[in-house]
């Protein structure tokens, strides 16, 4: 992997939208972006608008002091930054039924509150190396897939099919109604990870450090798992326990 370094570099001046005005054009003519950068004072009817066409989009928006915006070393700002997505986002049901009719058996990895990109690079080298059909990530509480999370994925991540949705909640409903089944990571689960059936259509849930997944999230799940160790530790690095689960899920698909 390429060393990695400044992790908080500034974005180029050229994958940036600066302007009130500028922003809802690009958002109305359908251009993708990562997140909206607004100041924390702003308000007002165009903000409004900014705010509801983000929404809409499922374009995160960060709220942030002035310093924040002038940190990007740009003029008229108007309090307002965008910055232009590395990524094309793919609908979840399209990415699904692409799978399905090209005979192949579907397998997700869906990320909750996972917001540090080293991690996030990590499980998209990952997921796509292992056979993956694609990432599923919330359009908030997630870290900026950006430049340095598409260096740490080694390029992953411009391979591999990315859905950002609204609501994971939701996607589980989208995943279900599509006969593809949820498992989730838990550490105290019962389950363990070699328990569990990766040859069906499935995708796996992997939680945030601190929090795991969300409770709400993993009891509208169809199973949980953990994955044994004999060592006396707290647990694992997210990226780590995600590349045991996928191999896990590899070796099954696999037969071996």
């Amino acid at each position: 992997m390429k060393n990695f370094r400044h992790q908080h570099q500034r974005p180029k001046k050229n994958t940036l939208i600066i302007g009130r005005e500028q922003v809802i054009k690009a958002i109305n003519e359908g251009k993708q972006l990562e997140r909206i950068y607004l100041q924390s004072t702003a308000h007002g009817p165009v903000i409004d608008e900014i705010k509801a066409l983000a929404a809409t989009a499922l374009v995160p928006i960060n709220k942030v002091p002035v310093e924040k915006l002038n940190g990007f070393n740009v003029s008229n700002h108007e309090g307002c930054i965008a910055q232009i997505s590395k990524i094309q986002y793919q609908d979840l049901q399209q990415v699904i039924s692409f799978i399905v009719d090209k005979g192949e058996v579907p397998f997700f990895v869906m990320l909750d509150g996972i917001t540090d990109i080293r991690n996030i690079g990590a499980i998209a080298r990952s997921s796509f190396c292992f056979g993956a059909n694609a990432l599923i990530i919330p359009d908030k509480g997630v870290g900026a897939l950006n430049e340095d999370a598409i260096l740490t994925s080694a390029g992953a991540l411009e391979q591999i099919a990315v859905c950002r949705v609204g609501s994971l909640m939701k996607a589980v409903d989208e995943l279900h109604l599509n006969g593809i089944k949820v498992y989730a990571s838990e550490m105290t689960a019962n389950k363990i990870i070699s328990e569990c059936d990766f040859t069906e259509p499935c995708a796996i849930v992997m939680g945030g450090e601190e929090h795991g997944v969300y409770p709400a999230l993993m009891k509208i799940c169809d199973g949980v798992f953990k994955i044994p160790m004999p060592g006396n530790f707290d647990s694992l690095n997210v990226s780590v326990a995600t590349g045991i689960t996928l191999y896990e899920a590899m070796r099954q698909r696999s037969g071996s």
